[in-house]
């Protein structure tokens, strides 16, 4: 194995994917307390890492299951998830315990894998050039590393969110900020994209 290869393709996932966790940290923080949470969420993230590379591959072979002209759209998902979770902090808002109402069983798989694939859309277009140019057995390797490396931006997430001052924080406002961060994403994603004319 080329270490040269394993070096760029960690480089390149590090890069496309930096503000994963700080999105991993915000699931890990709604997961206290809710059997199986944890491996929802990474469960979730594979699942939407997966897609992101299978799509990349088949562009990288020429084939196009999504138009260029859809990535942009892809900000409906997370904008959706994070109008739901806002909605759902507002209407808990005052509850007693509003922390668990608005946790309501943590994060589910299909949501995380929803936000990761939208959040990436935009990677896929960095990746199919260099894996077309990869070759079938550099493309491998790349994949390799990258199915690694979301393992480690999990443990990341999770470690980030389990910090005494983090954790504090992220169970007093994780509700708010979940759903600001998601919404921003999904605008971001649909602004840059120049989706609806934007």
């Amino acid at each position: 194995m080329d270490l040269g290869i394993v070096g760029q393709a960690a480089g390149l996932f590090a890069v496309t994917n930096i503000d994963d966790i700080l999105i991993l940290s915000l699931f890990f923080a709604q997961g206290p307390g809710h059997p199986g949470a944890t491996s929802r969420i990474v469960l979730g993230q594979y699942l939407g890492f997966a897609a992101i590379l299978a799509v990349a591959v088949a562009a990288a072979f020429g084939a196009t299951f999504l138009p260029e002209s859809a990535i942009p759209y892809l900000g409906l998902l997370p904008l959706a998830l994070g109008l739901k979770a806002a909605w759902q902090a507002w209407k808990h808002r005052g509850d007693e315990d509003d922390e668990e109402a608005a946790k309501e069983g943590g994060p589910k798989a299909l949501e995380v894998a929803a936000v990761t694939f939208a959040n990436g859309g935009d990677n896929i277009g960095v990746y199919v050039p260099v894996f077309a140019t990869a070759g079938v057995g550099g493309m491998s390797v790349y994949a390799l590393v990258f199915l690694i490396l979301v393992a480690v931006w999990c443990f990341a997430g999770r470690f980030f969110a389990t910090r005494p001052l983090v954790a504090k924080a992220l169970s007093r406002w994780g509700h708010i900020l979940l759903p600001v961060v998601l919404i921003a994403i999904g605008l971001l994603i649909l602004i840059e994209g120049g989706a609806f004319g934007l």
